[in-house]
């Protein structure tokens, strides 16, 4: 029963965790507003050590695109995946 609960709050966490990162992608697009820069801000600290990870196997294409957080998003949902299936 409790690893029932603690593999459910790991897996919620993921999933939410998830929902983050795709956020903070999401506004390094609008980088110009600055509604978004404070939003950035405050998940930069959340987000870019696990980014960071990935980012170092996975320079960003041409300076400018960086799809490491497609692999970071995978390997999440990856994670979460095992974890449901327990």
């Amino acid at each position: 029963m409790a690893t029932e609960l603690l593999t459910t709050s790991l897996a919620n966490f993921i999933q939410l965790y998830t929902i983050l990162l795709i956020v903070r992608i999401l506004l390094t697009w609008f980088q110009t507003m600055n509604w978004a820069n404070q939003i950035a801000a405050v998940l930069s600290p959340v987000t870019d050590p696990y980014l960071n990870i990935f980012r170092s196997f996975i320079p960003p294409l041409g300076g400018a695109l960086d799809i490491s957080p497609i692999l970071a998003i995978l390997c999440l949902q990856i994670l979460s995946s095992l974890l449901i299936s327990v």
